[in-house]
C-alpha cells in the first residue's frame, strides 16, 4: 500500500466517522443561511460589527507591536496602520450603517475585479473544457458588482446579509451532501 493511498484511506475513514457531525453542522449552516437571507439587515449589521471588532483588535495589536520595531520608517508605518485600523474599527462599531455601506462598496469593487479576472481567464483557457463555467462565473460576478454599485448606498444595508446567507446555504448543503455520501462504516 502506497503512502498516498494510506493517507487517503486515513482521511476518508476519519471523514466517515465524522459524517454525522458534518451533517448537523451543515444543517446548522443552512438554518443560519436562511435566517441571514430572511433578515438581511440584521445579518449585515452582525457582519459589520464583526469586521469592526476585527479592525479594532488588530489595530490595537499592531499599535502595540509598532513600539518594538526599530527604524523610523517601519515604526511610523506600523504606528499609522495600527491607528488607522483602530479608527476604522471604532467607526464601524459606532456607525454600523456607514460601515455597512463602506463594506458593500468594497465587496462590489472586489466582485468587479474578480469577475474581470475570471472572464479573462476563461478566454485564455477557451479551447479546454470548463472554460464556459469560468466565463459564466465571471459574468455573474460582474453582474453582482454592477447591482451592488448601482444600488449603493441604499442596497448596502441588505447586500452583505444576503451574500452571507447564500454562502452559508451553499456551504451547509455541501456539508450535508458530503455527509450523506460518506455514511459511517458499520
Amino acid at each position: 500500500m502506497s503512502s498516498a493511498s494510506l493517507v487517503d484511506s486515513l482521511f476518508h475513514s476519519r471523514l466517515r466517522e465524522a459524517s454525522r457531525k458534518l451533517f448537523w453542522l451543515g444543517l446548522l449552516m443552512v438554518a443560519l443561511g436562511i435566517a441571514a437571507i430572511v433578515f438581511p439587515m440584521i445579518s449585515t449589521l452582525v457582519a459589520t460589527f464583526l469586521v469592526g471588532w476585527v479592525f479594532l483588535i488588530s489595530g490595537v495589536f499592531t499599535l502595540y507591536g509598532s513600539f518594538s520595531i526599530h527604524g523610523t520608517g517601519p515604526f511610523f508605518a506600523a504606528l499609522l496602520l495600527g491607528l488607522l485600523s483602530i479608527v476604522a474599527g471604532a467607526y464601524m462599531l459606532f456607525n454600523p450603517l456607514a460601515g455597512a455601506a463602506a463594506l458593500a462598496l468594497v465587496v462590489g469593487v472586489l466582485f468587479m475585479f474578480e469577475g474581470a479576472f475570471q472572464i479573462f481567464f476563461a478566454f485564455e483557457m477557451r479551447p479546454y473544457p470548463g472554460w464556459a463555467g469560468m466565463l459564466i462565473s465571471g459574468i455573474a460576478s460582474v453582474v453582482l458588482a454592477v447591482v451592488i454599485v448601482a444600488g449603493w448606498p441604499a442596497i448596502s444595508v441588505i447586500v452583505l446579509g444576503i451574500l452571507l446567507g447564500v454562502n452559508f446555504l451553499s456551504t451547509g448543503f455541501a456539508y450535508i451532501f458530503v455527509s450523506r455520501a460518506l455514511t459511517p462504516a458499520a
